[in-house]
């Protein structure tokens, strides 16, 4: 049968409507707005200060504003690459698929992170696919949280790698343009604007970036997004806000990389221009808090999001050196496909929080509950005839759906003024489902969690806290591993580790500093099972593997408006414990793939007057892409190991006034050329040399 998609639209149309309107939003803003501090409520990571840092007994990083403007990063991935523990593996180059790693953990679409936006999942659905198909644009950011440990399991799950939390600016009075432009056609608009009520209650906003380019990889891009957040009081003690977000992306890139001899003689490019990832998605959360007493404060927060992601991808028909054959399209075989998956993800997550003396001692508690569901229509829509096909005949039909409910309660002692522990519990419980929408054949799991942690922090002196942490890990099957297209239960556990951290951080004169020695024991992790895994990839649960290693940050103020920033991570063991693996192969001691044993940061910032300026240098080490460590390269480019590869990145911004501020970076200074992954198919290589300009004005 001739299927056509009933829910893919016009997404360009679509999002350049949303941009008329946001335009006009803005210019008819009143003009007696005016700036005020309004607070809106919302849930923190880490929270506000150094405060809040000393009391979370696991390591901590946090983006600031100032960070983000010094270093101009492409995208919240590229920003990502200065915090210790974290490893990313490029793709298209721009960071709009993100792949985020901790620990020694496969970075693939990040499925090994909780990342949040505001408090909410970034993924599509925590309980049916925890991959990261879309990234919010760096540009709209005001933070990034970064929380380890422990304290980790307050959000949950997929928090074994640790919690990701970006946060989107708050509104500010008046308007700001900006304007990038740069190599390869790229081009940026962003647009802020906001105010707040005369009598300072209420505060409103919108962000707004519209990008276009070339691509690195001859792989063009079209992309808006879009936020306008608000908030206001309701009498003394109450206050809510509201968010909606809108983002569409068509990305001419695939699955496919280069084979060996394309990525010798021609490394930008685009060895498959049929095909497209196409991204829609829209989303919109409510917070309230009241404040009950001055101990006793309640949040709540409503979500829900819609993604839609077709991929539509030419069919292949042999790799060989030189490059890739695909099927042609005569009318007598598949020849392009569209992997097209339709999300829908709502929750509510309410948190109690409460300060009482107990038990002789001042007590801190967090009681929290969450309902979340999942929804998910996955269908394969193939072509035998058309290379540019977005309909044809419908060969699956698959809809998944989730619903969980989680518990969760924390209580932090605080037995003197320089020693307090934690100790947290929190329960996962889910239902999962699925359905072959051709043949109605169903099956379902079902599943619960209990996660203990135990943490501590202890000012040993001014400068220097001691911090340490023990808690359970987990991270749920994917649907379509867990349950069989023929609807059997696959009986695969959860991901499940035992994590131990141990560290210390502190100032001290012009020094800052964070190191921490880290353990994750897992007790089963399960191999990547989608065709993203690249090679290697089954159904399977990979048995234990062990991860463990130090990381650290270190910061030194030299003077004269000169500083140092710098991290490293070193993971000596990241390996598999066990024999269960794919196939029956004996993999036990082998190195866990995408785990460089190395990886590190290093900067050097200068400040006088209005000029701020630093040059920066991001160190990989070599890389297993696959389970049986192979070294030599294959003949298709998909297995070998990575060699390490150092980069090299500049960066300058100058305020000329309050209003105007000028910027500029050059990325990869010295044109390193290197491979950033195999995975998924094929040789992905890095970003060679580019440049980017621009400026900004605030009326």
């Amino acid at each position: 049968m001739n299927w056509q998609p009933p829910r893919r639209h016009d997404s360009k149309k679509f999002g350049k409507t949303k941009l008329a309107l946001a335009m006009a939003l803005v210019m008819n803003i009143p003009a007696q707005l005016v700036a005020a501090e309004v607070e809106l409520p919302g849930i923190d990571v880490v929270g506000k200060g150094e405060q809040a840092i000393a009391k979370l007994p696991g390591a901590v990083a946090v983006i600031s504003k100032e960070d983000l403007a010094l270093r101009q990063p492409l995208s919240v991935q590229d920003a990502l690459k200065a915090v210790p523990g974290i490893v990313v593996r490029e793709e298209e180059g721009y960071g709009f698929i993100p792949n985020i790693g901790m620990r020694g953990l496969d970075p693939n679409r990040s499925q090994k992170l909780l990342v949040l936006e505001d408090g909410v999942p970034v993924a599509p659905g925590l309980f049916l696919a925890n991959e990261s198909y879309y990234s919010p644009r760096i540009e709209r950011m005001e933070s990034i949280e970064v929380l380890k440990g422990a304290a980790g399991l307050r959000y949950g799950p997929t928090t074994i790698g640790g919690v990701i939390n970006y946060k989107t600016k708050k509104p500010e009075d008046g308007v700001k343009v900006t304007a990038k432009a740069g190599s390869h056609g790229y081009w940026l608009l962003g647009l802020d604007a906001g105010g707040a009520a005369p009598s300072g209650e209420a505060i409103g906003g919108i962000s707004l970036v519209t990008s276009q380019g070339d691509g690195f990889r001859r792989n063009a891009f079209d992309m808006n997004d879009i936020v306008v957040k608000g908030g206001m009081a309701i009498g003394d003690k109450q206050w809510v806000s509201l968010k909606f977000s809108h983002y569409d992306n068509d990305i001419n890139t695939s699955y496919v990389g280069l084979r060996p001899n394309e990525y010798r003689n021609n490394p930008t490019k685009n060895p498959a221009p049929d095909d497209y990832f196409l991204n829609q998605r829209n989303a919109f959360d409510f917070n309230h808090e009241i404040e009950i007493n001055e101990d006793v404060k309640l949040k709540t927060l409503v979500y829900w999001a819609q993604l839609d992601r077709d991929y539509w991808r030419r069919d292949i028909a042999a790799r060989s050196a030189d490059g890739t054959t695909f099927v042609a399209c005569t009318g007598v075989a598949y020849c392009m496909s569209g992997r097209n998956r339709s999300f829908e993800m709502a929750g509510i997550d309410s948190r109690l929080f409460v300060n009482f003396n107990g038990f002789g001692i001042k007590n801190e508690a967090e009681i929290g509950i969450r309902l979340h569901s999942d929804f998910l229509s996955n269908q394969t829509v193939r072509s035998k005839t058309n290379p540019n096909a977005r309909s044809g005949e419908l060969t699956g039909d698959d809809s998944q759906d989730a619903k969980g409910i989680a518990f969760y309660g924390q209580n932090r002692f605080v037995i003197s003024e320089t020693l307090a522990t934690t100790v947290g519990l929190r329960i996962e419980s889910y239902d999962q489902k699925r359905k072959d929408e051709l043949n109605g054949v169903s099956g379902k799991s079902s599943n619960t969690e209990v996660m203990p942690g135990l943490g501590l922090t202890w000012q040993l002196m001014p400068q220097a806290q001691l911090f340490a942490g023990v808690y359970k890990g987990f991270s749920p099957a994917m649907v379509a591993t867990a349950i069989s297209a023929g609807g059997v239960d696959q009986e695969l556990d959860a991901e499940r580790s035992t994590n131990f951290e141990i560290g210390v951080r502190g100032t001290a004169n012009r020094w800052s500093y964070e190191a921490t020695a880290f353990r994750m024991d897992f007790a089963n992790q399960i191999v990547p099972q989608s065709e993203s895994g690249g090679v290697g990839a089954t159904v399977t649960n990979a048995g234990e593997t062990l991860h463990q290693g130090l990381e650290g940050a270190l910061g030194f103020d030299i003077g004269g408006g000169w500083s140092v920033a710098a991290n490293a991570t070193y993971v000596p063991t990241a390996k598999y414990n066990s024999t269960k693996v794919v196939g029956g192969i004996d993999r036990n001691g082998n190195r866990l793939p995408y785990a460089p044993e190395l990886t590190g940061n290093l900067a050097l910032n200068y400040q006088a007057g209005p000029l701020k300026t630093g040059v920066s240098a991001y160190h990989v080490s070599s890389q297993y892409v696959d389970p049986e460590n192979t070294e030599a390269e294959s003949s298709d480019g998909r297995r070998g190991k990575i060699p390490a590869y150092t980069t090299v990145n500049l960066n300058a911004q100058y305020s000329l006034s309050k209003k105007w501020n000028v910027f500029g970076t050059v990325r990869n200074l010295f044109d390193r050329k290197y491979i950033a992954s195999r995975n998924p198919d094929g040789i992905f290589p890095g970003v060679e040399r580019n440049f980017e300009v621009g400026m900004s004005y605030k009326f």
